[in-house]
């Protein structure tokens, strides 16, 4: 079966493949053949985040006393290979799946999972194994937070080292406005603007979970015509993929960028970047400042008021927010990938109530995506 196109018998030659389309009806293929697709994926991952390893690294420089960091271009060969590998097997992956139309779904049979999806299946096996990596993000972030002292209650204590490694938190420079907090910019009265995007993703977010469930149920409905159910169900992943990519693109700003309207102390909103905010994984001596004085600093935010001020290293804090909501972004990314594929599948007639449950499957993962979030947001912004 294909989609915005026309069936014929050539199709059926491809049933035996393991690298294209498969017919699903048991009148010409029944059961679906090995794919090479997820052994692909899983391998193209594996090469890819090795080569990374080799690609972008930290040593510690002894006569310095200092981390240096390098990026070996030397080492990108493996890489792309695996960047490569990681999309043909999607490519395999999505050719297997476009001739889906839902007349044959594997089950399984053995204990405990017995007449279950086996797609079903394995989705809850790969979420559980998400879990594992989460939760090894959030175990080493309440490790952390727990063990290392706060940079704040250190300075207050009177008794620390120039250059001492303590935690500051990133709420410190969200949710409190970081080294401008005292006079921190609130377009809204009731949050600093630095807060904003972080509140906005949360939004986005929460709503696109709500557009996939539509998505799913326009998708079963089997009264409407079939050009109907293409539209909707077409314009409701849109704007889940839409949500998606407003997401990343405040996590960019929020990261790199920064937004301001206007300029200086008339500035209608004014939230500066992370980086701007020297909040990074290189941070090893940031100039932390106890006190500010407000009253006398260009751009409305002052200068440190004398003897208020002290050099800590804070790259531990840093680090721990930058690889937990950075690999967060990963799986959104990941989603948006998946959800390019099924926009374009959905408006050529791709879904309908017979398959649409391969929609209930990514809706699985991006409620998973979501739940991450509900958790990540308080416990790095907000705390």
């Amino acid at each position: 079966m294909s989609y915005g196109g026309h069936d014929d018998d050539h199709h059926h030659e491809h049933q035996h493949s393991h690298w294209g389309p498969h017919d699903w009806t048991h009148g010409h293929g029944g059961a679906p053949h090995n794919s090479w697709g997820p052994i692909m994926l899983a391998f193209g991952a594996s090469f890819f985040l090795l080569g990374f390893t080799k690609v972008f690294t930290q040593t510690w420089d002894e006569d310095a006393s200092i981390w240096t960091y390098a990026v070996h271009s030397s080492e990108v060969g493996l890489l792309i290979a695996g960047l490569a590998i990681f999309f043909a097997g999607l490519t395999v992956f999505w050719r297997q799946d476009w001739s889906h139309d839902g007349s044959y779904e594997a089950k399984a049979v053995g204990t405990p999972f017995r007449t279950i999806d086996i797609r079903k299946v394995a989705l809850w096996m790969f979420l559980m194994s998400e879990m594992m990596v989460f939760s090894s993000l959030f175990s080493t972030y309440l490790r952390y937070r727990t063990g290392i002292e706060n940079c704040e209650t250190l300075f207050e204590s009177g008794v620390f080292e120039a250059g001492q490694s303590c935690w500051l938190p990133a709420s410190y420079f969200i949710a409190e406005g970081g080294y401008h907090q005292a006079d921190a910019h609130a377009a809204l009265g009731f949050m600093p603007d630095t807060l904003i995007p972080g509140a906005i993703n949360t939004f986005a977010l929460i709503v696109s979970s709500y557009t996939i469930v539509l998505a799913l149920k326009t998708a079963k409905d089997a009264t409407l015509s079939d050009a109907e159910r293409n539209r909707k169900v077409g314009k409701y992943l849109l704007s889940t993929l839409a949500l998606a990519t407003l997401f990343l693109c405040f996590k960019m700003i929020e990261w790199f960028i920064g937004f301001e309207i206007g300029h200086g102390e008339d500035a209608l909103f004014h939230s500066p970047s992370l980086m701007a905010d020297k909040f990074t994984i290189y941070s090893s001596e940031y100039l932390y400042c106890h006190e500010w004085d407000h009253h006398g600093g260009a751009d409305h935010l002052g200068a440190c008021v004398p003897g208020q001020e002290a050099i800590f290293d804070i790259r531990m804090s840093a680090s721990t927010f930058y690889v937990t909501t950075g690999t967060h972004g990963v799986h959104v990314f990941g989603g948006m990938v998946a959800l390019v594929y099924m926009v374009i599948k959905a408006f050529r007639g791709g879904y309908t109530p017979q398959n649409a449950v391969s929609i209930e499957y990514f809706g699985l993962y991006w409620h998973f995506v979501d739940l991450v979030w509900v958790l990540v947001f308080p416990a790095f912004y907000l705390y």
